[in-house]
């Protein structure tokens, strides 16, 4: 039996122009845009309360005795439940006695206790080694979409919940980050953008010391500049409701620095612009308060992103398991590549002149994060993407699983989902999905920390044996 033919129109064939002509409204000025986005903030903090407490300020959920002897304190229920009756004077958490809960602050308190008093042969707290300072990790790429910043926080928490200390810069001017975290930021002052004026402030106060002892004229300080001068790291640093990680937070005029920096630049090409959050994290002890420093950065390779890569130990590159995405990061490199080599060339062709020791940039490690895999979906071209970047690539690929998206729907991470609102199985995986991820990224910490620790100590003998 022949089936009958198929004569509905497809949707793009006869469009009336009048018709459509009517459905267009008014033509657009400038003015509509400032409507459309006081709409669009209104609508943005009714949905970030979402995640918050009733004042409008985020909380972190409690823990219960489950996950704490699960994933946080290596150690059995019944023990804790032991420990706890025989120290009145640790948290005893809230609830009744066979299900307790216990905050963030709490645990961090009771890991202290078991590092002192338990089992020698335990990991009680996250390994890091004495005397060296914290590690720099920026996640980036310049496709937006990629998963960059749920990778970000996500590791933020972790490595939190882990034991590590942790400071999150948001570089990116959506303020995706500083959302997740609960910040407040009023304006490009509580950003990173006074430290990069700052940077160039300094560099301008050194250079008219020279061109006053030339008796050239000097180059202007103007009000911005000279505020900026003021400005310490640990002024913009604001708390979060993660006792154990701080943030400095993004807004949007932070997107003015794209503007400003090449301005500074032309009136003092000797300024090292790359170099400005580096030198602002290593000023005032901060390396040695945190032990992970996260750098959040926007989806584009312009100066925010330079002074995060040039700032960064660690570079995490993440990307979809798709053609598109794959082509994307590898035009990201080629930028890299060109971008720094670039920097390299022009700024070693003057330390020849002045006979001075070469620079050049280097990371402890690189690697590339497939995000959002679909094993049913996207495994061949997963095998592809992983055959040609080799030892660039993680080993595991980070699936997308309806706790991650169900926890997006609440302005939280999946660490701040409560498992009880899950299906228990949809919670393990969604959870494991990021503590895998989690997990290759303290490999590449700890090993990073071992070999600078290593050659450390390999100059420290050099030197007794030089004596």
């Amino acid at each position: 039996m022949n089936k009958r033919a198929d004569t509905t129109s497809p949707p793009f064939h006869n469009i009336d122009p009048a018709r459509a002509a009517a459905r267009l409204g008014p033509r657009v000025d400038t003015t509509r845009f400032a409507k459309a986005a006081t709409f669009c903030a209104r609508g943005r903090d009714d949905m970030a309360r979402r995640g918050y407490a009733p004042d409008g300020t985020k909380t972190l959920r409690k823990f219960s005795i489950w996950e704490i002897t699960r994933y946080l304190i290596p150690v059995a229920a019944a023990h804790l439940r032991r420990v706890l009756k025989s120290h009145p004077d640790l948290p005893q958490g809230e609830g009744e006695a066979g299900a307790k809960w216990f905050s963030l602050d709490d645990v961090l308190k009771l890991r202290r206790h078991f590092a002192e008093e338990g089992a020698a042969n335990k990991e009680y707290r996250p390994w890091r080694p004495e005397g060296l300072p914290a590690k720099i990790a920026a996640v980036a790429n310049f496709k937006g979409g990629s998963g960059k910043t749920t990778t970000c926080v996500h590791l933020a928490m972790a490595a939190a919940l882990d034991g590590y200390k942790v400071l999150v810069i948001d570089l990116d001017s959506q303020a995706s980050m500083t959302s997740l975290l609960g910040g407040k930021v009023a304006d490009e002052w509580q950003t990173v953008f006074p430290l990069l004026a700052r940077d160039y402030a300094r560099a301008v106060t050194q250079e008219n010391l020279v061109r006053e002892a030339e008796g050239a004229a000097p180059l202007p300080l103007d009000e911005t500049l000279t505020e900026a001068l003021e400005v310490s790291p640990r002024n913009l640093i604001q708390s979060t409701h993660w006792p154990n990680i701080d943030l400095i937070g993004a807004q949007l005029n932070l997107y003015w620095s794209e503007f400003q920096i090449p301005v500074w630049r032309m009136n003092l090409k000797s300024w090292s612009l790359w170099d400005a959050l580096n030198n602002a994290l290593n000023e005032e002890g901060l390396l040695d308060e945190y032990d992970i420093v996260f750098l959040d950065t926007p989806p584009a390779l312009g100066y925010l992103t330079i002074n995060s890569l040039s700032a960064a130990d660690i570079l995490l590159v993440p990307l979809g398991a798709s053609f598109l995405e794959f082509d994307s990061t590898g035009r990201f490199f080629d930028m890299l590549y060109s971008t720094f080599a670039s920097i390299e060339e022009g700024e070693n062709a003057q330390r020849r002149r002045a006979g001075l020791p070469e620079m050049r940039f280097e990371w402890d490690v690189v690697r590339a994060i497939i995000t959002r895999y679909d094993a049913g979906q996207q495994t061949d071209l997963a095998n592809v993407i992983q055959a040609y970047f080799g030892d660039f690539m993680t080993a595991y690929r980070q699936e997308f699983t309806a706790l991650v998206g169900q926890a997006g729907e609440q302005i939280n991470g999946i660490y701040e989902a409560d498992y009880r609102d899950f299906n228990r199985e949809t919670y393990l995986r969604g959870r494991e999905a990021f503590d895998r991820t989690y997990a290759e990224f303290k490999e590449l910490l700890l090993g990073s920390w071992y070999r600078d620790m290593m050659e450390e100590q390999e100059v420290k003998d050099g030197q007794t044996q030089d004596a």
